[in-house]
């Protein structure tokens, strides 16, 4: 019985044997050098390097327990990923890293290593500006959700991916950390930023008419089995660089409402412009990096639409889905929910345990305060009004600036 016949959490070391061992990508008598590279809260994330040439391969492994606070996750979110990676990868493999191998023992994805591309995240707190982003993640979340959607993936087929990605643990984690712990902080696991705290227990804990929203949202999360998502879509889970990108993480991968994906990629922007608003310095730079977001979600938001609907009509399959009027009905709601799911996500990040690094950055306290006060003003209007006024994307920029000039007024008058 050989070492890795059994499951185990690898280190470096075990990732270097399993390479040699297992994968037989590189040369037998090459010398291989590895680095774990994660900074995720589920899984180990190891580039195994052939000292020679340079070449890499990324091994993702999962074990038992997570890895920031050892709670107990059944590793078949591993190969939840693998298979989403490899659907994606057949729907826009110039977005998606190839996958090499799945090992469901070890519980590693072995792939394409992306190490020319930056996370975007990181990028963009740098205040960084990458022209066509907005063409480019449109295409991606067009292609990929009306393409595993009902319109145009026969019955049967669509039944056996729900199976196949029924993702019992992470979809809970979803429902725990988007949907109920920023507004009700059951367990008292919220973080709140000790000189917002008063504000954030007002606006998010307090407010039942948002509650009742927000419990519809989670209603239709729970039963809409409408596209199969990506279920984790932010900035820090997108690689870039200038002309490309790379999607990847959708270890969170699950049959769900199409506008979860559209929601969170706008959210994240829109952490991006807050924080710029917040900490740079006035001046053209300022003016040039906030009016590409504002672009952006603008135009991610617009092209997804046209898209959507130009693939809807040249690939729906079922008769009565053809009706006039249906795919402008169905991607219409989608929208809705894209507007609903970009203020969920707003809030858990500002309140919630897994915040992100365009807030926890800012160190001078009235820019904080300031750039949170504009992502929940801005969240709530999403949530509330989903169903009215965010069809284009210029609606959003408008509800961003009176946000934004709402979070001036509120601490001490202006900031």
């Amino acid at each position: 019985m050989g070492k890795f016949d059994h499951h185990f959490k690898m280190n470096e070391q075990d990732a270097v044997e399993y390479s040699k061992e297992v994968l037989h990508i590189f040369n037998p008598s090459s010398e291989l050098e590895c680095k774990e590279i994660g900074d995720g809260n589920i899984n180990y994330i190891f580039r195994v390097e052939e000292k020679d040439t340079g070449k890499s391969i990324i091994i993702k492994h999962a074990d038992i327990t997570t890895r920031s606070n050892n709670t107990k996750v059944d590793p078949i979110h591993n190969c939840i990923e693998a298979e989403m990676l490899q659907k994606e990868y057949s729907l826009v493999p110039e977005m998606v890293p190839k996958v090499y191998h799945y090992d469901p023992i070890m519980c590693c994805i072995v792939m394409e290593d992306c190490r020319d591309y930056k996370n975007m995240r990181h990028e963009l707190c740098k205040h960084k500006i990458f022209p066509g982003f907005a063409e480019q993640i449109a295409h991606f979340m067009a292609i990929t959700l009306m393409g595993t959607s009902d319109l145009v993936v026969p019955i049967k087929e669509k039944r056996r991916l729900q199976e196949k990605f029924t993702n019992i643990d992470l979809d809970h984690v979803t429902e725990r950390l988007v949907y109920t712990e920023p507004y009700l902080n059951s367990e008292g696991k919220n973080v709140e930023f000790p000189p917002n705290k008063e504000f954030l227990e007002k606006e998010l804990y307090e407010d039942n008419s948002l509650h009742l929203e927000v419990a519809k949202m989670y209603d239709s999360f729970k039963s809409d089995n409408q596209c199969l998502i990506h279920g984790d879509l932010h900035t820090g889970s997108i690689m870039i660089k200038p002309g490309s990108i790379k999607v990847l993480d959708p270890e969170f991968a699950t049959y769900a409402p199409g506008g979860y994906d559209v929601g969170n990629v706008i959210a994240n922007l829109i952490f991006a412009w807050a924080n710029g608003m917040a900490t740079m310095e006035k001046g053209t730079e300022k003016e040039n990096y906030l009016q590409w977001l504002e672009e952006s979600i603008q135009r991610i938001i617009d092209i997804f639409r046209d898209e959507s609907l130009s693939y809807l009509n040249e690939n729906t399959i079922d008769l009565m889905d053809k009706t006039q009027g249906f795919y402008q009905w169905f991607v219409n709601g989608i929208m809705e929910d894209t507007a609903g799911v970009c203020g969920l996500e707003l809030n858990r990040r500002t309140i919630g345990l897994a915040k992100v690094e365009d807030i926890t950055s800012i160190t001078d306290e009235k820019q904080r305060i300031y750039c949170e006060r504009i992502c929940v003003y801005s969240a709530k209007e999403f949530i509330m009004n989903r169903h009215i006024n965010y069809k284009q994307g210029a609606d959003y920029i408008h509800t961003l600036k009176r946000a934004a000039m709402l979070a001036g007024k509120s601490y001490d008058g202006e900031l």
